[in-house]
């Protein structure tokens, strides 16, 4: 019964907002940005605000698969976050742990897939083993694929990715003459999955971050001024409305200047 009320508040958001469900976009990336100015704005630790926004994300996700994304890609974990307090980075892997045990049989059960870009092997046995299990129980669902960046920097997946290129040309598995875009993105922690057509980042911060470098290419980077807590299925499904209205040429121009 909760699910369908979620449902249709939705759906009385959506029509309200005029929103075209037949242009949702199919790949969403967020950066979760504000937790800690949130909590510190209320007088609370930091870590009360990656709570808070460990809750923002279960409405996101659910919004995401109930209106067609494909694929949703979270900021979890970024490589330069390990410069953070050891208190700190314990807190948001315990929530990272936490949600995983709390949230997958009702993924598995919505048929959300779970994929992981980044170097897992920096993170904590027992973390690993919880992503790595996730991935692996919900691998073969066909519906939102929600993918976690975690320990990801988009410029060590671009070095990890040349060198792995590198190797593959030694190794006489790969002539450089057939390397182009296309054939080095399967090299890319997401391999397989379309560029982003639109990247959130909360909190007002107009920045990447070290977040999707080489997919960001052509997205429409939509800024919001709420923090990563306060941002919920409404905040959604505005971002997107405002995605619709903007006209992606891809370095091309307007079709009204092609007529001129």
């Amino acid at each position: 019964m909760k699910l369908v009320n979620i449902w249709q508040k939705n759906m009385n958001i959506i029509k309200s907002a005029n929103i075209d469900m037949d242009k949702i976009p199919q790949h969403i990336a967020i950066i979760m940005d504000g937790n800690g100015r949130w909590a510190r704005e209320r007088g609370m630790p930091r870590t009360m605000g990656h709570r808070a926004g460990v809750e923002a994300l279960r409405g996101v996700v659910k919004c995401c698969s109930e209106i067609g994304v494909k694929y949703l890609t979270v900021y979890a974990f970024s490589t330069e976050n390990w410069k953070r307090p050891q208190s700190e980075i314990g807190i948001l892997m315990s929530l990272l742990k936490e949600y995983i045990k709390k949230e997958l049989d009702e993924l598995h059960a919505k048929n959300v897939q779970i994929r992981v870009f980044g170097n897992l092997s920096q993170l904590p046995e027992d973390v690993q083993k919880a992503v790595i299990a996730a991935c692996e129980k919900t691998k073969n669902n066909t519906g939102l694929n929600f993918c976690l960046a975690l320990n990801y920097g988009g410029r060590a997946e671009l070095i990890q990715a040349v060198k792995k290129v590198i190797q593959d040309v030694q190794n006489g598995l790969v002539q450089p003459e057939n390397i182009n875009e296309r054939f080095f993105e399967n090299y890319l922690y997401t391999s397989g999955c379309p560029d982003p057509e639109m990247i959130i980042r909360t909190s007002g911060e107009m920045r990447l971050s070290n977040f999707l470098l080489w997919q960001a290419a052509y997205s429409e980077i939509i800024i919001v001024k709420e923090y990563w807590p306060d941002f919920n299925e409404k905040s959604l499904l505005e971002a997107i409305w405002a995605f619709q209205q903007r006209e992606r040429r891809f370095g091309g121009i307007k079709k009204v200047e092609e007529e001129i």
